[in-house]
């Protein structure tokens, strides 16, 4: 049997429009310049997962007592740092691997964002099929940048001026509200209040999905691609 070797494809190029991307582009730079030369990219990715292990675990044992929700608070802070640092500081060294690095860094992404969603299910304030219905938004959304990423050349790390770090700043701010405002249900309905939210969290992230598939087909049509 023939066996062809993997050919190495170009990077696509990166597209991140949200709110914070200047700001956290000079405080990874100012990171990646600091760190020591120890520190790998497979490290830093290793140290995301753990802290999205972090997040899961704090909203599961927030059954025992609401503090555990601080540990959850932590795991967003160290999910940032080693997703967020692991391929700048490739970039920064010029040490990059596109293919590996991008395989395995959002190979670890989508086991991430179904342990952090999936804890959020698990803990007092959220039901579980609300939640999930919210990873599926997410990963619909993440499907539609890898296939664009294929086709287009483009990788889009941002939607509506929003992207990760956006959106681990308002699971965080969700998070510290918990407490306060509680898991019981409103309106009459079996659903809380952080269910209303997520609900609505992950209708936009679906309708973003189609609609951006919708566009990205048409450009393409026009093309004749």
């Amino acid at each position: 049997m023939t066996q062809h070797p993997i050919q190495a494809t170009q990077a696509p190029t990166r597209i991140q429009q949200n709110i914070l991307a200047r700001s956290e582009r000079r405080v990874l730079n100012w990171l990646c310049e600091r760190l020591p030369a120890w520190v790998t990219p497979d490290q830093l990715t290793t140290l995301g997962f753990f802290g999205a292990v972090l997040v899961a675990a704090g909203y599961m044992l927030s059954w025992i007592d609401d503090e555990w929700l601080g540990l959850s608070l932590a795991g967003y802070i160290v999910n940032w740092f080693g997703d967020s640092l692991d391929g700048s500081l490739a970039r920064w060294r010029r040490i990059e691997r596109p293919a590996y690095g991008y395989f395995v860094d959002h190979s670890v992404d989508g086991l991430a964002i179904v342990l952090i969603v999936g804890g959020i299910g698990a803990s007092p304030y959220f039901r579980l099929d609300v939640a999930l219905f919210g990873a599926v938004g997410y990963l619909l959304l993440a499907i539609h940048t890898f296939l664009s990423a294929k086709v287009l050349g483009e990788f889009r790390l941002s939607y509506m001026a929003g992207g990760p770090t956006e959106l681990r700043l308002m699971l965080m701010a969700m998070t510290m509200i918990m407490p306060l405002v509680g898991g019981g249900t409103v309106l009459g309905t079996d659903f809380s209040a952080f269910d209303i939210f997520g609900l609505v969290v992950a209708s936009i992230l679906t309708t973003l999905y189609v609609v951006q598939s919708l566009a990205t087909a048409r450009l393409l049509a026009r093309r004749g691609g």
